[in-house]
């Protein structure tokens, strides 16, 4: 005997990073479906979560792009009379609260196994601390936007990573989409990057930018073996904000930094932006693409914020484009094709597609 089954649910978008927290619901769109009640109860799971895929992939590439693509411009706005050591450490002491402090109103603060949390203090030195430490002081000796355009070698170093820790070859479709993808950023900051040529501080600066994508890069590989161990994103990040946020504290009194009360409105300002968007909501939904995609494409991310970036200081800071600037642009974007023109077919929930990195 057949049934027809009509049932609602809501659209899985707006709960996107709301899952990503607190675990995924089940939505009430019409379906109707027509099978057997042992076909339906084994293949309604399945098929939501296939349809789901793309959709959720797609936009937690959207909402890591955004996110960080205005940081660079809010991070600027951090310079100043406040030391960096103790911008950053407000950055994170505010993000670490506000995510702590949902998770337990959430009733969704979860143990975490003890055997876990060194990996937990790596995962907070690698994105939370030392990576922020070398590229905010990167920004002291070359222009913010070329630390973001060093910054998208983090594809290169995951890749990289990915295969000598895991056994994920890059495959050619990532290394040329990649390839495409870093020469239309370097298109984008011709300008700037000639003038490196020109200065005498240039190379620390690039050193300590290149340092912090490698840092960045080795805290997303311990985010892949914390997610194996089966630590939940929210739980792994929360603590190790915390993590990174002691490392901090500790690193300023050793530079003899002291904490300094902020009264400036647009500190203030770029400081929510970096604590809440810039922090909780971009590095949940960037690890969770991680572990739906792998390191190697999820690090992609880190080649189209500069873009938005760009766009950013067009309206604020005054960029002018330039033909090779375009010329850079398109490129970009042709190696995001390059990468996901099989977006449906990799963006399944499935072990087959992170391996395939």
């Amino acid at each position: 005997m057949t049934l027809t089954v009509a049932y609602w649910r809501l659209p899985d978008m707006p709960h996107i990073f709301a899952n990503s927290l607190i675990g995924p619901r089940a939505p009430p769109t019409c379906v109707t479906s027509s099978a057997s009640p042992v076909t339906l109860r084994a293949t309604a799971p399945r098929a939501r979560a296939v349809l789901k895929a793309p959709i959720m992939t797609a936009l937690l590439f959207v909402i890591v792009t955004a996110c960080w693509g205005f940081t660079w411009y809010a991070i600027k706005l951090q310079i100043g009379p406040i030391p960096v050591e103790i911008s950053i450490f407000y950055r994170f002491a505010l993000a670490a609260v506000v995510l702590c402090g949902f998770l337990l109103i959430a009733r969704k603060w979860r143990p975490v196994p003890w055997h876990a949390h060194p990996w937990i203090v790596l995962l907070g030195c690698g994105l939370f601390g030392i990576n922020f430490i070398l590229m905010y002081s990167a920004t002291g000796y070359i222009a913010s936007g070329i630390v973001a355009v060093i910054f998208t070698t983090s594809t290169i170093f995951n890749a990289l990573g990915n295969w000598a820790f895991y056994g994920n070859r890059p495959g050619l479709r990532f290394v040329f989409g990649a390839a495409f993808g870093l020469a239309g950023i370097a298109c984008l900051f011709a300008n700037q990057i000639y003038a490196l040529s020109h200065n005498a501080n240039a190379i620390t600066g690039m050193l300590l930018a290149l340092g912090g994508t490698a840092v960045f890069s080795c805290g997303n590989m311990v985010s892949v073996k914390l997610n194996r161990m089966g630590i939940p994103n929210r739980d792994a990040v929360a603590r190790g904000m915390i993590y990174g946020t002691v490392l901090l504290f500790i690193f300023a009194m050793f530079r003899g930094q002291t904490p300094v009360m902020p009264t400036d409105p647009i500190y203030i300002g770029g400081l929510l932006y970096l604590a809440i968007p810039g922090s909780v909501v971009a590095f949940i939904a960037y690890l969770a693409l991680v572990n739906r995609v792998g390191a190697g494409r999820a690090a992609y991310v880190t080649v189209l914020f500069p873009v938005v970036a760009l766009t950013v200081s067009t309206f604020l800071e005054g960029y002018v484009w330039t033909p090779i600037g375009a010329t850079g642009l398109a490129m970009v974007l042709l190696g995001n094709i390059t990468i996901f023109a099989r977006l449906p077919k990799f963006m399944q929930l499935n072990r087959k597609a992170v391996a395939a990195e």
